[in-house]
């Protein structure tokens, strides 16, 4: 299978159901509840400063998505962009359909004026790497919960 295959193209309110097995298998550290991301998953599509992509292959229906948003900075001067999710079926990896959807939030990141483009990993290192994205920080969080 290869990228060039795959339609990149913003979420839309039909395509929850297919998101939400792939969204609850992207979390390690957090355990997502169906109806938060259904509360949620509304409230992104409605946002002018997040992106939902998903990609979809044909004969199989939405195989990823890619979750970022931008927001503005006193250090960029002006507005950043980040990826906080992007996940591929496990049978779709390698095969084009993260880089397509990473081209597509690339494009998105420049048209909004964002500075950069942004994301932590702990698993795909050498994928962001391989796209040209470079070690830049280390990533802190503390849990609110």
């Amino acid at each position: 299978m290869s990228g060039d295959q795959v339609l990149v193209r913003p979420a839309r309110t039909g395509d929850r159901d297919q998101v939400w097995p792939l969204a609850r298998d992207f979390a390690t550290s957090f355990h997502p509840e169906r109806e938060a991301f259904n509360t949620t998953w509304s409230r992104l599509l409605e946002s002018p400063e997040s992106l939902l992509l998903v990609a979809e292959l044909p004969e199989r229906g939405i195989v990823g998505y890619l979750l970022a948003n931008s927001h503005l900075t006193f250090l960029a001067n002006g507005p950043v962009a980040w990826v906080e999710e992007l996940m591929v079926d496990e049978t779709q990896r390698k095969s084009g359909v993260g880089r397509s959807l990473m081209d597509a939030a690339e494009h998105w990141a420049r048209s909004t004026g964002a500075a950069y483009l942004a994301l932590a990993s702990r698993r795909a290192g050498p994928f962001y790497l391989a796209l040209d994205y470079e070690d830049s920080a280390v990533f802190y969080k503390k849990n609110l919960g």
